[in-house]
């Protein structure tokens, strides 16, 4: 049997093309028995790889091509090629990894491997020279014999008998293999054919140097651009290699291969996981201490919740208890338990449960989850059921600011070798790809824009379908021939592993030392990281737990700051009524920016529709407002609001189906059924509903009779029987988790009552979630000044860093402004706290250090407003800025020398522009503080219902009212004049386009620096663009309106001759007609308004009476 016995794949980042899948399957259709992966240091593919060839039997052989020397200086390279013998030699081969990529980065060799280091780790390993990268091989190419052979001697001092081999290739030049077999004789060595694979086919060698330069950050020559040469790297048949090695006279040394991969028998074990044990105090087993950590829980959960019948909770705990017991699973809650104890005296907020873990009883008690289960009807066995051996799985969120805190607490109670985070890896996604072929390639900046504003913005793209889809990408292709080699070189490397980053969430914890069980390297926290992803480390056995860092917890916990330091209040968010009616009013005008899983224009829509009066059926939007589920939306909403009957498929299942309109909505509504009508246990319930949402038709099938047998034995008959479980098969797949449902949507309502309650505490830490995003900042300005909360800019002697809340007020950060440096910012802070607040603009530049006495940085605080307390003139600071300065550097450290040279108020400095103003303030704050141009038209906005610039979305027809800023007029092919303008308002800056037709009609009307009222079409178009349909200046917008009164017990046929009154006489003055009888007011469409004609006036009082027709 033979094998190329160094194989680089492309988990050697960025320096092979190899993938595993397409390697094994090219090798199992030439007929390869026998396979090996030697990576560069790490371990990254070993498992997809030993899977791949046990998939394609295929024997696989396990090994690393291990780098001696250090690789962080330029040292001559010292490689062996490692191969696992078994078992023993594999876990030899994880340590010796480890070692490599766990050397402390202090460490003056480096990451240097000394052969003392690695001897006691070449247990059951074949050690081999490669054919390149060798100080056997250097010290022969400089024609020191006895250089080589006292390298190799140190070598095989080091390695077990039979196990050192000498690596040749057909591609060595003679002489090298004539003192190669020389050596070998000398100490009765054998050589072995090991050329090196890097690539499937020849023509692979480009790829190859394309890789390197990108992960060098070199650019690519013009000759290696357009002399492409193939190379030696590729994979051939074994008959091939024979041939070849034959050829070259190294028959021998391809026949001793046979010797190395028939010793070969590794067998990876795939074992249960591998739990930790937690210490315990003394005289307490596992169980005894969570029991009685439990029984604490239950009597804290009972006083807080005035639980007045705890016999149903006790008995539920129990049963809990027992089969956590049973299944060995003490340990695992300990665990989490200590986890979230630690957060909770260290006040970080955890979320209330996620995922099945918020059905658990156990969980409540303990404080992992608060969410209570028995209230909320959920099921323990959803989350661990005995008749599914499986471990339980407990997700923590945990504000995302806050989540190093709980991994370093994590880190120090299970110790650095038992600890680690997970690696995940980069891809040269489509985007990517060309970015970095393009960018070795010589592409400058503007060109690689070109590409990637070509490809199309979806989600998961691929180049093949975005050369389908995108017109653009086709014509830049064909432009030229380097245009088609960047394009082809993306499309093959495509997909390939770039680079490598932490998961987001996942932790491994071991009771064992990790290196014994899985691949480690240092991660960039000096954490360790496993070579293997979050699939994989769970595969071998080891416990991943789940700590997610969640942006809308850490608002909820700095909101609930925020309440305790600008309110002077405390808010125990935990105990908030989730009845509260202005928080359901909230919920129900879907005023839900901000709010967690509400804020999409999607849920937001359904909200409106549905109109929810109660928790339960916020849950329930937010169970069906995914795919699949999203297909009963219509339905549900239809049943709340009696438009459709509430039918359920039989009356015994009314209490299961009631609270969801008789709609199955939850997955623990599958498991009730099944229990209630078809007798079976929540455990038998439970693998029924993973049946049907794992579409395991099959088991489905085989269900079916035993729900049947199991509903007659309680008296159903065989039809209503068939009938149910017909209906719950239809559902059950779209089915959502009730446990999670309910608990991401108490974490949306506690967000939601602070919204209501707290508007200011909560778009203060809302606003402190979006620094950097201007869209964001402008959304949320604009709704805390609509709730009339006070927003001041940047203030010198009150900001801090961030946002903060001051006496019911929010004040911008200093370390919010743009341009203005960290350090500059916490020295101005700094300064204040310690000698009080700046007195006068001369006084700060007198006392903030040298450094930062430069114009960039002062400008910005200025322009934001900073020192408009000390001075509100800023055109006056800014006239004054440059002397000051100068007299500051004359000055130096003394002071009255700098207040005499301080320059004196004689001439008046016209104030800023309200346009350069607020565009500044725009620039540096990235909004419109001190007002928009926009906001003197609050009457036409109501009137006329315009959307703002951030709620317009593509497929709409609006009606906007924006700030013209930029106007670019072109001639069409025709000769006619259009235009194409930039606008904006206090949200966000869209672009107009106006057609010819338009432009003759309105273009009059159209100037920089104008407030208009835009209607039209809105499409996208790299971007989104209005296509007007028509346009006024908004001051010449008629201001009228008609107030009409329809009063109580006016006919239908009043109603309709009042239509015909307002079509008769159609004008352009808006109508809002009050209803007495229903209380509401509304404002009429357009082809409705009336005329301000006498005539108009006199028939309409005529109908209604004068005292219900008022024109304002």
């Amino acid at each position: 049997m033979f094998s190329p016995l160094q194989v680089i794949s492309c988990y050697s980042l960025l320096q092979s093309p190899l993938k595993i899948s397409d390697l094994v399957k090219k090798a199992s259709e030439m007929g390869y028995q026998a396979l090996a992966i030697t990576d560069i240091n790490v371990m990254y593919g070993v498992l997809d790889f030993y899977k791949a060839c046990r998939k394609y039997h295929i024997k696989p052989l396990l090994g690393l091509t291990l780098q001696l020397n250090d690789t962080r200086q330029k040292q001559t390279a010292n490689d062996v090629i490692l191969l696992a013998k078994n078992n023993q030699g594999y876990h030899n081969l994880m340590k010796l990894s480890s070692l490599k990529m766990t050397k402390d980065p202090d460490d003056p060799n480096g990451d240097r491997l000394l052969l003392t280091e690695i001897a006691p780790l070449l247990h059951e390993l074949f050690v081999i020279t490669p054919t390149k990268n060798s100080l056997v091989l250097e010290a022969l190419h400089s024609h020191n014999f006895t250089g080589a052979k006292t390298e190799l001697t140190k070598i095989k001092e080091i390695c077990e008998p039979n196990s050192l081999f000498l690596g040749v290739s057909m591609h060595m030049e003679d002489q090298l293999v004539i003192d190669l077999r020389a050596l070998a004789k000398e100490l009765n060595l054998n050589i072995v054919a090991a050329s090196t694979l890097k690539y499937l086919r020849p023509e692979q060698n480009f790829e190859v140097s394309v890789l390197n330069s990108i992960r060098l950050g070199k650019k690519m020559t013009s000759s290696e651009l357009t002399h492409q040469q193939d190379g030696l790297h590729f994979l051939k048949s074994p008959q091939e290699f024979l041939q070849e090695y034959r050829k070259s006279g190294l028959e021998d040394a391809f026949q001793n291969t046979t010797q190395i991969v028939d010793q070969v028998d590794i067998q990876i074990e795939f074992p249960p996981t591998r739990l930790p044990r937690f210490k315990t105090p003394k005289g307490y087993t596992s169980a005894q201490y969570l029991q009685e950590l439990c029984q604490a829980g239950l009597k804290k959960r009972a006083q807080e919740n005035q639980i007045g019948n705890l016999k149903p909770y006790q008995k539920r705990l129990d049963h809990e208890l027992a089969v956590i017991e049973r299944m060995g699973f003490d340990d695992y809650f300990l665990v989490v338990w200590d986890v979230t104890h630690f957060a909770h005296e260290h006040q970080i907020m955890i979320g209330p449960g996620r995922g099945s873990a918020a059905g658990s009883l156990v969980a409540y008690t303990l404080m992992i989850t608060d969410v209570d289960p028995i209230q909320y009807n959920l099921l323990f066995e959803r989350f661990l059921n005995e008749e599914r051996v499986q471990m339980p799985d407990i997700d923590l969120d945990i504000p995302d600011l806050k989540r190093d805190q709980v991994i370093k607490y994590v880190h120090k109670k299970y110790g650095h070798e038992q600890m680690a985070q997970i690696i995940t890896f980069g891809t040269l996604a489509a985007k990517q790809a060309l970015r970095d072929v393009g960018r070795v390639m010589g592409e400058t900046t503007y060109e690689m824009d070109q590409w990637s504003k070509a490809i199309p913005s979806v989600l998961h793209i691929t180049l093949a379908e975005a050369y389908q889809k995108s017109q653009r990408l086709q014509n830049l292709v064909a432009d030229s021939q380097k245009n088609e080699l960047i394009y082809r070189t993306a499309t093959h490397l495509e997909g390939l592993p770039r680079h490598y980053s932490l998961h987001a969430a996942g932790v491994i914890l071991s009771e064992q030392k990790l290196s014994d069980l899985v691949p480690v390297q240092l991660g960039p926290d000096e954490m360790l990281v496993t070579q293997f992803a979050k699939d994989q480390v769970e595969e071998v056995g080891l416990l991943k737990m789940d700590f997610l860092g969640l942006r809308n917890l850490t608002i909820l916990e700095n909101s609930l700051r925020f309440i305790a330091i600008g309110c002077q209040q405390k808010l125990d968010i935990h105990q908030i009524d989730l009845k509260d009616p202005p928080t359901l009013a909230l919920f129900q005008k879907a005023d839900t920016n901000g709010v967690f899983q509400f804020e999409s224009d999607g849920i937001r829509n359904v909200l409106r529709k549905l109109v929810p009066t109660s928790f339960e059926d916020i849950a329930a939007v937010n169970a069906l407002y995914r795919p699949g589920p999203m297909n009963n939306i219509d339905e549900f909403i239809a049943r709340k609001h009696g438009q459709r009957r509430v039918t359920y498929p039989d009356p015994s299942l009314k209490k299961i189906l009631e609270p969801t309109y008789g709609i199955m909505v939850y997955q623990e509504q599958v498991m009730q059924v099944a229990s209630a009508m078809g007798a079976f246990s929540l455990g038998q319930a439970d693998l029924l509903r993973r049946a049907m949402s794992k579409k395991k038709h099959d088991v489905i099938s085989e269900m079916q009779q035993k729900f049947i047998n199991g509903a007659t034995s309680k008296g159903f008959d065989s039809q209503t029987a068939e009938k149910v479980y017909d209906y719950i098969s239809r559902f059950g797949d779209y089915g959502f988790n009730r446990s999670h449902a309910v608990a991401y949507s108490k974490m949306a309502f506690e967000l939601a009552y602070v919204k209501c309650h707290y508007p200011a505490a909560f778009y203060a830490a809302l606003l402190n979630s979006v620094i950097g995003s201007d869209k964001k900042i402008k959304t949320y300005l604009t709704e805390a000044k609509s709730r009339q909360i006070k927003v001041h800019a940047p203030a010198i002697n009150e900001s801090e860093i961030y946002f903060i809340l001051k006496n019911h007020a929010i004040y911008f950060g200093l370390g919010c402004i743009k341009t203005v440096r960290r350090n500059f910012v916490h020295a101005i802070i700094q300064e204040r706290k310690a000698h009080g607040p700046y007195r006068t603009f001369n006084n700060f530049l007198q006392r903030i250090p040298a450094e930062f006495l430069k114009q960039e940085g002062i400008e910005a605080l200025i322009y934001s407003g900073a020192f408009d307390e000390l001075e509100p003139s800023r055109a006056k600071l800014l006239d004054q800025l440059p002397k000051m300065l100068k007299n500051a550097e004359l000055s130096g450290a003394n002071v009255e020398l700098f207040e005499m040279l301080a320059p004196k108020a004689e001439e008046t400095v016209p104030e800023l522009s309200e346009e350069e103003r607020l565009n500044k303030e725009n620039y540096y704050l990235g909004a419109f503080l001190s007002g928009h141009p926009v906001e003197k038209f609050p009457n036409l906005m109501q009137t006329y219902h315009t959307a703002k610039v951030s709620e317009i979305r593509a497929g709409q027809s609006v009606t906007t009212i924006v700030y013209v800023k930029k106007i670019k007029t072109i001639r069409t092919k025709k000769g006619e004049q259009m235009a194409f303008v930039t606008a904006d308002d206090e949200t966000g800056t869209i672009d107009l386009t106006v057609f010819p037709q338009q432009f003759r009609q309105y273009g009059s009307k159209l100037s920089e620096g104008v407030v208009v009222m835009v209607k039209g079409k809105v499409e996208e178009r790299r971007g989104l663009q209005l296509l007007v349909s028509s346009l006024n200046l908004a001051q010449d917008v008629i201001k009228q309106r008609y107030f009409l009164r329809l009063p109580n017990g006016s006919s239908v046929q009043k109603k309709q001759e009042l239509k015909r009154l307002l079509e008769v006489f159609h004008g352009k003055v808006p109508v809002i007609v009050y209803d007495e009888h229903s209380n509401r007011k509304v404002l009429l469409s357009e082809e409705l308004w009336l005329s301000t004609d006498d005539r108009a006036q006199q028939e309409v009082i005529k109908l209604l009476g004068e005292s219900n027709v008022v024109l304002k």
